[in-house]
């Protein structure tokens, strides 16, 4: 492709990362096997990941000639796994395995492979019975707040708090809590 339609190609990719981003509920993602370069990027990108025992994951992009800040990576992996970890995992290239990709946060846990899609599942249902506003604002304000000062943060948190209770799925939490029954949330 010419540069114009390599520009449209990796502004195709960034949009998918934001989507993601932007996206008011939580996305789950149940990794399995290799997961590397744009699928490592992806990964990192969604609120959970869950990971089966082989799931190794690369940031391979400067091993191919690319930059390894494409698609947002330098941007997500500083703030799952720290801006030293982050640095060497973009820079090198280098697969990690499950086990070291949890111990640094990049996964949030390893389950077995043969409970991974279900366990993934279940996780993605539990999430979306709960109530959707609250989801929203939580993952609104974790994207936005990196930027911001703390007294920024406290009142973006405070206007934020002050309108979900006005939604009306606060008041079912409390009325299921006077009735000791679980919530049923719009």
């Amino acid at each position: 492709k010419d540069r114009e339609g390599l520009l449209a190609f990796t502004r195709m990719t960034c949009d998918l990362i934001l989507a993601i981003r932007q996206c008011r509920r939580p996305v789950v993602a149940a990794l399995n096997g290799t997961v590397a370069g744009a699928g490592a990027v992806i990964a990192s990108a969604c609120d959970f990941r869950l990971a089966a025992p082989n799931a190794k994951i690369a940031f391979l992009f400067t091993k191919v000639g690319l930059s390894g800040a494409d698609m947002g990576a330098a941007w997500l992996l500083p703030r799952l796994v720290g801006f030293g970890r982050a640095t060497e995992l973009l820079m090198t290239g280098e697969f990690i395995d499950a086990e070291t990709a949890v111990a640094i946060g990049l996964y949030h846990r390893i389950v077995p492979q043969n409970q991974l899609l279900g366990e993934a599942t279940e996780l993605a249902a539990r999430l979306a019975r709960a109530p959707s506003e609250a989801m929203g604002v939580t993952k609104d304000a974790l994207n936005r707040e990196a930027t911001m000062d703390l007294e920024s943060a406290l009142d973006f948190e405070a206007r934020a708090q002050a309108e979900c209770m006005r939604n009306p799925n606060f008041r079912e939490a409390y009325e299921a809590f006077r009735a000791k029954r679980d919530p049923r949330f719009t």
